[in-house]
């Protein structure tokens, strides 16, 4: 027996120059440093970036959004700066319905260090997202962009490190994630509540929250069926406008090998399937993501994930049913949810908000930080129909 297995190393060990020669194999070369920039993180993690295009000096606020399949501009900034579009009958579906847009073809864009060339901008409506950050958003980058390097967003020291594709070595720490992309990253994540579920997830920097569940696959899974405490309603907003959901939490939603327990949750009524059920079950967003230093490689399809310095912070479990938003240099309340704290407060739709806690920044960012604290009595001086008044108002658990 010793005899045959020695004869047999031996001709394989003969035979393997042979087979070397005929399974040659094309490596690809290393990827490179291209540029770095600096990013400004807004609320729920949300990634703002400056950038040109073309020959217009003006430096633009831009979303980046890997919920994203192609790259925007907004409406208003194309009227301001006479920026030529073309109609088209190409449409985009969006959580306020489908419409046709316009485009801005063959367009370049111009980063710190790089220029992107060969773009065809969309043209959408961004006011909302205005309102909600207060600051002017000017468009959004997505697939466009991502799709042609290698992206690393570093949370930690708020930059983005821009790469060719190739041959990566990604940190020895953290672990590799294997998303499908089909335009946008769709990764299959585990959550529990009233028992273990495991569906694809939409991986979207662009959506300022933690986890959104489809209210199809919350009907199809029964996945709240066990809940002792029903969800509460909420406004949120999206690049469609804005709608009502529901807000609760789940047990647990696991990224990889990393845990996040009790996590706020948005149950979302998709009319127009824009989270493309049954193949995905919602999203994951950039509340969760920001925990991580990512790395986003389309062309391996790739996802790396390292956990950084705000991968312990709190999540905001805060409730009030207040919604503001920043339009003409004001804070307006938009909607007080009926039985909410603010509705108890006596808050009224077209309220201005002037201070909170007097903080007077008259920063929308600012403002909604502090309506997530907890266990706080939050005092409110508000001008209505003209006449100053103070309203109180304590945010409740959505747990």
């Amino acid at each position: 027996m010793r005899r045959i297995n020695f004869i047999f190393v031996l001709t394989l060990l003969a035979s393997c120059p042979v087979q070397l020669q005929s399974q040659e194999l094309f490596v690809e070369p290393p990827s490179r440093f291209i540029s770095s920039f600096s990013f400004v993180m807004l609320n729920g993690g949300v990634v703002l970036v400056k950038a040109a295009v073309n020959h217009y000096p003006d430096s633009l606020n831009f979303i980046l959004d890997t919920g994203s399949g192609g790259i925007s501009l907004d409406s208003s900034t194309v009227e301001e700066l006479a920026i030529p579009v073309s109609p088209s009958e190409r449409t985009i579906k969006g959580i306020g319905g489908i419409r046709k847009v316009s485009f801005y073809n063959n367009a370049s864009l111009k980063l710190p260090g790089l220029q992107v060339d060969s773009l065809n901008f969309h043209v959408n409506d961004y006011s909302i997202l205005t309102s909600v950050y207060g600051i002017k958003i000017d468009g959004i980058i997505g697939y466009s962009f991502f799709s042609r390097y290698i992206v690393n967003i570093n949370y930690d020291f708020l930059q983005i490190n821009v790469f060719s594709k190739g041959e990566y070595s990604y940190p020895s720490s953290g672990v590799v994630l294997t998303p499908m992309f089909t335009g946008l990253p769709m990764q299959s994540l585990q959550f529990t509540d009233s028992r273990k579920f495991v569906q694809r997830f939409y991986l979207d920097t662009g959506a300022g929250l933690n986890f959104l569940l489809s209210e199809s696959y919350i009907n199809d899974s029964a996945v709240l069926r066990k809940k002792r405490k029903p969800p509460v309603v909420t406004q949120a907003e999206g690049v469609g406008g804005k709608m009502s959901m529901r807000l609760t939490t789940v047990k647990e939603v696991r990224v990889g090998p990393y845990r996040f327990r009790h996590v706020p949750t948005f149950l979302f009524k998709d009319e127009y399937n824009v989270t493309n059920y049954p193949y995905v079950g919602g999203l994951l967003g950039n509340d969760i993501l920001r925990r991580f230093n990512i790395t986003f490689n389309y062309a391996k399809q790739q996802v790396h994930i390292l956990p950084n310095v705000h991968f312990k912070d709190v999540f905001d479990y805060a409730y009030s049913g207040l919604s503001i938003y920043f339009i003409d240099n004001r804070i307006i309340v938009d909607d007080v949810v009926s039985g909410s704290p603010a509705e108890k407060a006596g808050f009224k739709r077209d309220d201005v908000v002037v201070a909170i806690n007097n903080n007077t920044s008259n920063n929308i960012q600012v403002y909604k930080t502090i309506m997530q604290t907890l266990g706080q009595k939050l005092r409110f001086l508000v001008i209505r129909d003209g006449m100053p008044m103070m309203l109180s108002m304590k945010p409740i658990s959505i747990f």
